[in-house]
């Protein structure tokens, strides 16, 4: 039997992946796993350079297509390359911190396609760094640094004051 004084935490990779899910259904654009990662993963950066702190503890994995959580992949990889086809209650909404953050992730980068976040993934310095004694198509669960993350998101938002 589970406590009823325990708290849930709001702070689990998969409840930021149901919160995009829940953004998608409602706008009618569909979500594979593969993007799913993409924007649990650019959420996870943009909380790190805004609020200095993670936004989930799991860990993000440098994986051959881009940054990948395991725990996520593993929840949806039943849909493979298809589309994710669960419907997400609307109280999804209470059980994700920084929503402001969530929601300007899914602005700016919700529009790309799966491929183009990947491609876009490779171009960046963590899983550069993360991959970098690896070949191309060698399978790694190597973990991207968190330190990489806030560092070279930072330098980003540098780069655009200057």
């Amino acid at each position: 039997m589970t406590n009823p004084t325990k708290k849930i935490s709001k702070n689990t990779a998969l409840n930021i992946a149901k919160y995009f899910l829940w953004r998608a259904n409602k706008e009618g654009k569909p979500l594979t796993n593969k993007k799913l990662q993409k924007l649990v993963y650019y959420s996870q950066a943009w909380n790190l350079v805004l609020n200095d702190k993670p936004l989930y503890k799991d860990a993000i994995e440098a994986w051959v297509h881009g940054p990948v959580i395991k725990s996520v992949y593993d929840y949806f990889k039943g849909s493979t390359y298809n589309p994710i086809t669960i419907n997400v209650e609307d109280d999804i909404k209470d059980k994700v911190p920084n929503m402001d953050i969530l929601d300007e992730v899914w602005r700016v980068y919700g529009k790309y396609d799966a491929d183009y976040l990947e491609s876009l993934t490779h171009n960046e310095k963590p899983w550069q760094e993360a991959r970098e004694h690896l070949s191309p198509k060698e399978n790694s669960n190597i973990t991207i640094s968190l330190d990489s993350m806030k560092s070279y998101y930072s330098s980003l938002i540098n780069r655009g004051k200057n």
